[in-house]
Order: structure tokens, then C-alpha cells, then sequence
């Protein structure tokens, strides 16, 4: 089960009134709980990849925040892209790489924004819409949850 696949089915879910599906195959399992018409995800792989962690991306926790949205931009015209998941949110693709999008690129539909890294899987956030990026709200190697906003976009 790939990446759209999972977020297809939560937007079935969360359409439904079904409140808990359980989904097995071979080395993957994924359980979805809807409560109070939020999702609640849980991801089990049974033997995960471990993956090194560099003092580097300890370090990059502590970088300084994305400056705030210019006093010209106006708030009811920005589109917000929020995580498709819970995980720890991550600007570039390693700790010596450039961030993904910073405030003022351009952006387009499809484009990689983040990662979010859920149990030890590294998933790439890609953009639905086209515009500039305004704001990043979200730290840099800080926890997200399901439907978080983390950039500000002006189409």
C-alpha cells in the first residue's frame, strides 16, 4: 500500500461513519481509528530499517525559526498545506542539504515541501497547489500531527 492509497482511505473514513479499520499485508499493518471526527493513525511495520541519526540532525532542531508572513499579504487569500500524518517534520532531505521550500520560493502542484517521518518511514509531503510560500509554521525537526498546518501558500 503506497502513500496515496493511505490518504485516499483516510479521506473515505473520515467522509463515513465507520470508526475503526484494520488493514494487514505482508510486512505491513495500518490501523485507522476515527473518534469525534478526527483520525487517529497508527503505523506498525514489524522489522523497521533503522536509520542513523547524525549529531548534525540533533543539531538542526535548534535552527531559527522562518521569518513571519510580510505585512502586505493578506491572510484570506492563503492556502494552507497541513501533514497528511502524525510524525516528526523535517524542512530537507538530510542534515547537510538545503531545506526543500523556503519563504518566497514558488511552488508547484507535485513539488516536495517536507518530510515527515513516521515510524522510521521517510514520506515526502508534496505541494497541492501552485503559488509562493509566505510562512513556514512548523520547527524544523519538530513533532506534527494529522491535519496540522505547515506552510502558508498564496496561489
Amino acid at each position: 500500500m503506497d502513500f496515496k492509497q493511505i490518504q485516499e482511505l483516510i479521506k473515505v473514513i473520515n467522509k463515513s461513519n465507520i470508526s475503526e479499520l484494520s488493514i494487514e499485508q505482508e510486512a505491513f499493518k495500518i490501523t485507522i481509528k476515527q473518534k469525534d471526527n478526527e483520525i487517529q493513525q497508527v503505523y506498525a511495520v514489524p522489522a523497521p530499517v533503522p536509520v542513523p541519526v547524525a549529531a548534525a540532525q540533533v543539531a538542526a532542531a535548534a535552527a531559527p525559526a522562518a521569518p513571519a508572513i510580510p505585512a502586505a499579504a493578506k491572510a484570506d487569500n492563503l492556502v494552507t498545506i497541513k501533514s497528511p500524518m502524525i510524525g516528526t517534520f523535517y524542512r530537507s532531505g538530510g542534515p547537510d542539504k538545503p531545506p526543500f521550500v523556503n519563504v518566497g520560493d514558488e511552488v508547484n502542484s507535485g513539488k516536495v515541501v517536507c518530510i515527515i517521518e513516521a515510524m522510521k518511514l521517510f514520506n515526502e509531503i508534496e505541494s497541492e497547489v501552485s503559488g509562493k510560500i509566505v510562512k513556514v509554521l512548523v520547527e524544523d525537526a519538530s513533532p506534527v500531527e494529522y491535519d496540522q498546518p505547515l506552510f502558508l501558500v498564496e496561489p
